[in-house]
């Protein structure tokens, strides 16, 4: 494993980070644990969770996964092994199951975090992220910006970074940072670190060889304000292993299994697939290890988030750290994004 440092921080994470989010769903407790095992044993350090998870996000499941990642933290007593990232519910999108109102002011981050700790079985998180905006953005799939006169919200960045402080000074957060964010969003944030706020010091995004937007202008910012890059979503719920072409539905797959998740599902995206499929098949690579290292070896990324159902599909994740992309496959790559770019945002 390789490790990078998670900027304006003293903490080295490695540089493929465990998603969990269908541990109490899709997994059981000791198929989580079995990955989290699976993770430290190859130099994994870096695991990533939310208070809503497991996916999809119901009542019933709310809460799961960090409830599996706490009874192994009391298992095997790994904690201190482990960089721990955790993530408070954004507002509408139908969690009101969650909290009442679901917002960023402290009474809700108090009722979240504490909550989370519970779960979790430790007395604090070293990366606290904010899920998503609290103002309407375009995000999951939603290709450009929605802006209404109607849905105009206070700029409530500053208010918001105090609050999180003080959680910061109770010692139960040692960094933040934001998901799903925005470049107008996180400049703002960084306009507040300018003032004397605590910095964000991260960026969780989607982002993947059919969602490249963040590179428009985004990426800008992370490499001039040194904020770290955090990409989710990596295979695009799987279609990046090429396992959906010509009609496939493998059985318990999660798109199988949740037909609504078809973000990445569309016609532009299986052809944009096939052709990177080709790229593969053509240097004898794994579609899932070229696509895993295409995104590792972006300047501005410093650990991706990967998400596996079984630990075989685990150790494919894992291994695409050994593999670098050379000129030749990148300008390929690059030749199908100009054809076909951004396919699913």
């Amino acid at each position: 494993m390789t490790y990078t440092n998670l900027p304006n921080t003293n903490l080295d994470v490695s540089e493929i980070c465990l998603g969990t989010m269908t541990w109490g769903q899709q997994n059981s407790e000791s198929e989580g644990h079995d990955q989290l095992d699976l993770a430290l044993a190859n130099g994994i350090n870096f695991v990533d969770t939310a208070e809503m998870y497991s996916v999809p996000g119901k009542a019933e499941t709310q809460g799961s996964t960090e409830r599996i990642i706490g009874t192994w933290f009391k298992k095997t007593g790994n904690r201190n092994k482990i960089v721990l990232a955790s993530k408070i519910t954004g507002p509408a999108r139908n969690f009101d199951h969650i909290r009442t109102p679901l917002d960023f002011s402290k009474a809700s981050l108090e009722d979240a975090l504490n909550k989370s700790l519970k779960r979790l079985q430790t007395d604090y998180i070293d990366l606290y992220q904010l899920h998503w905006p609290e103002r309407p953005v375009n995000i999951f799939g939603v290709r450009d910006y929605p802006h209404h006169s109607a849905n105009e919200t206070e700029d409530r960045f500053a208010e918001t970074i105090e609050n999180l402080e003080s959680f910061i000074k109770a010692g139960k957060i040692r960094h933040i940072g934001v998901s799903n964010e925005t470049p107008y969003g996180l400049m703002r944030y960084m306009e507040e670190a300018r003032k004397g706020a605590t910095k964000m010091v991260s960026v969780q995004n989607a982002y993947s060889l059919l969602n490249r937007r963040d590179e428009i202008g985004l990426t800008e910012v992370l490499l001039h304000e040194n904020v770290g890059y955090l990409p989710y979503s990596p295979l695009a719920f799987g279609q990046l292993t090429g396992k959906y072409l010509n009609g496939a539905k493998p059985a318990n797959a999660r798109v199988t299994l949740f037909p609504n998740y078809s973000r990445y599902q569309g016609e532009a995206s299986f052809k944009a697939t096939e052709k990177y499929q080709q790229i593969a098949l053509k240097y004898d690579l794994s579609l899932t290890q070229m696509a895993l290292a295409f995104i590792r070896q972006q300047p501005f990324v410093t650990s991706t988030i990967i998400g596996a159902t079984t630990t075989a599909q685990l150790m494919e994740n894992i291994q695409s750290v050994h593999l670098t992309l050379s000129e030749e496959i990148l300008k390929e790559i690059e030749a199908v994004h100009a054809a076909i770019p951004n396919p699913a945002p």
